[in-house]
């Protein structure tokens, strides 16, 4: 049956059959566009009470596992070189262990030289003890002459007169000692300060500099050269919303797990509250999380765990709320 071109209707016919076609046209795009709803594993397992907390009033919190010490960040109170460095992340040293040195060079020449002024300072001393003692020989020879006619008024008043510049003389001699010393002082306590050595025993945690690089005291750093802290026990600081701080039975243990190992548990013994309560910087990243509220801090000892928890790692903690302390 041929189709009559002249007989055809736009409203009767055309028109519902593009209508059809936009009709599966737009099926088809719904179809394609709707979102996958197959169900998959979670990608990080969120943090659940403990059995023994599941029913109980509890607290909950996140923290920050730290070194018991706290961390020490470690600086160099002069500029200059790193000549040398002793220790990576990872070791453990004891107090007074040296970890690196800044060049010292010019301040050892500074020492040598005051060294050497020293040494002539005390030669200048020792010279003058001796005219010193001669002129008073003198003075005192010509003061116990009997006879005035021996000796003339101008010689004891020369007399007088060296005795007086032999005495400052010493004075002089004495003084440039003691500014050789000082500044012999002062050389041997930049030395000192260009060695850096550890202020306690512990584990190195982070070494920002490396050997033959440039170090400035100058404005604000964007990080210390070396960090260090004692790790063995480790400490977990949890942020408790002062919201909920009153509901917080201090002294209680806490149960820590791992931030994304929930099933990982440990019984964390109390060590003590902060007495400032602090604005929230420790942030989990929840949609529903406030950081327009300040937090107690409390601090708790982490039991032995064989590398379960490092430090700056983030950690879920419950803790039991008053009247469910068990």
């Amino acid at each position: 049956m041929a189709l009559d071109l002249k007989n055809l209707s736009f409203s009767r016919q055309i028109l519902p059959v593009a209508a059809l076609l936009g009709l599966i046209a737009a099926a088809i795009f719904i179809l394609a566009g709707m979102p996958d709803r197959d169900l998959s594993e979670p990608g990080r397992e969120p943090p659940r009470a403990p059995e023994a907390l599941a029913d109980s009033a509890r607290v909950a919190g996140s923290g920050v596992v730290e070194p018991s010490s706290e961390t020490i960040q470690l600086g160099s109170a002069l500029s200059g070189l790193i000549t040398g460095l002793y220790v990576q992340p990872g070791d453990r040293v004891t107090e007074g262990e040296m970890l690196f040195t800044v060049d010292a060079r010019a301040a050892r020449a500074q020492l040598r030289e005051a060294e050497a002024a020293i040494a002539e300072a005390r030669a200048a001393i020792a010279e003058a003890r001796s005219t010193q003692a001669t002129a008073a020989s003198q003075l005192e020879l010509y003061r116990n002459v009997e006879d005035p006619a021996a000796v003339s008024r101008a010689e004891v008043i020369r007399a007088e007169g060296e005795a007086a510049a032999a005495d400052e003389r010493l004075r002089l001699a004495q003084a440039r000692l003691q500014a050789a010393q000082a500044r012999a002082g002062s050389a041997q306590t930049q030395i000192a300060q260009l060695t850096v050595r550890a202020p306690i025993a512990g584990q190195i945690l982070a070494v920002n500099i490396r050997k033959g690089e440039y170090v400035s005291t100058m404005g604000a750093s964007a990080q210390p050269f070396i960090e260090m802290g004692q790790t063995d026990p480790l400490h977990v600081r949890i942020d408790i919303d002062e919201e909920q701080a009153p509901r917080l039975a201090l002294g209680e243990p806490a149960t820590v797990s791992p931030r994304g190992a929930a099933d990982r548990q440990v019984r964390a013994s109390f060590v003590r509250a902060e007495p400032l309560v602090v604005p929230k910087r420790s942030l989990t990243n929840s949609a529903a999380e406030r950081v327009d509220v300040r937090v107690l801090q409390v601090i708790y000892e982490l039991p032995e765990t064989d590398g379960l928890f490092r430090v700056g790692q983030q950690v879920d903690a419950y803790i039991a709320a008053e009247g469910a302390a068990k």
